[in-house]
């Protein structure tokens, strides 16, 4: 896989062949890619495929194996501490106080971060977040989305460059989703980068570029059209009676790789056009349903690079 070369003046991350075992198996493979400041850039893939990993390869918690790059300009391998001064790391669980208060655990983080007025710059992190009417109310009684919003406020309170972001809102509501992600674009448009892992397809498709790793391969990058358009999918969505017995069929046929309930329609998915084409002729002229080109999804070129992978776990 070809990855374009990107200016050193305009990368945040810039990192070759890393490699990470554990217990004899191989988390993270001959991982590089690069981040340009300033863009939100969405990491996925399936769980177990190594994206916490490499977040904690990147930030200096971890040491590769093997492998080497830099963060920010720092090199991962000898700088850890100087990356983490300027590095602002969002775990997937919630890990601030749950007996302080939001000011409270605010200004505790600044406290650790020695900044020069902790009280003003947690001020400062609640009314930028609106959380000005929950700034008394115990962490631990927020709901999730609430959560995450305060633990964001952690983050930036030191001013970091760089964001990495595991997994911020699983479990969170669309709404709550929604007003983060917002969040998230009003930061990059100040300057900031964002490397953010996600399942959420929706998600994705806010970021400025992706990266898809699958069990430690890094197996596509690039803006979303551009992921969507290497995949190279061919989409037929199919409406009509009989779906559930025509999926059946379907499955069954060489040329159709994937058949995926929406709703009312059935999305039939190959990698092979032609082949596609000629697998599905027949059912398509009996006239039974309706058949109409589609257009392939991210959703699609997900599940498609996951069957094409091999679980190192299993």
């Amino acid at each position: 896989m070809a990855i374009a070369t990107i200016p050193d003046g305009d990368i945040a991350i810039d990192v070759a062949h890393l490699t990470k075992s554990f217990n004899g198996r191989a988390v993270v493979r001959d991982l590089t890619m690069q981040v340009r400041k300033g863009l939100i850039y969405g990491f996925l893939g399936p769980n177990g495929s190594g994206k916490t990993t490499t977040l904690r390869m990147l930030c200096g918690l971890l040491t590769p194996d093997s492998g080497h790059g830099t963060c920010l300009g720092f090199d991962i391998l000898t700088q850890a501490k100087e990356i983490k001064r300027h590095v602002g790391y969002m775990t997937q669980r919630f890990s601030l106080y749950a007996d302080l208060s939001i000011r409270e655990n605010l200004e505790f983080v600044a406290r650790v971060h020695d900044l020069p007025d902790p009280r003003a710059a947690a001020k400062a992190a609640i009314d930028r977040l609106g959380l000005s009417n929950r700034a008394d109310q115990l962490a631990g009684e927020l709901s999730g989305g609430w959560k995450q919003r305060l633990a964001l406020g952690a983050c930036i309170l030191p001013e970091p460059r760089l964001l990495l972001l595991d997994e911020p809102t699983a479990g969170v509501d669309p709404k709550a989703r929604r007003d983060f992600w917002d969040e998230i674009h009003t930061l990059a448009n100040e300057g900031l980068t964002v490397l953010v892992s996600t399942h959420y397809m929706d998600e994705a498709e806010r970021c400025h570029e992706i990266a898809y790793i699958a069990y430690g391969d890094l197996l596509a990058v690039g803006t979303v059209d551009e992921v969507i358009a290497g995949a190279h999918l061919a989409n037929w969505i199919v409406t009509g009676e009989g779906l559930a017995e025509l999926a059946r069929q379907l499955r069954t046929l060489p040329g159709v790789d994937m058949v995926a309930p929406f709703g009312a329609s059935l999305h039939v998915v190959g990698r092979d056009a032609q082949k596609l084409d000629d697998a599905t002729a027949e059912l398509r002229a009996s006239g039974a349903q309706v058949w109409a080109r589609g257009e392939a999804t991210l959703e699609d070129v997900f599940i498609d690079l996951m069957g094409r992978s091999k679980d190192n776990f299993a």
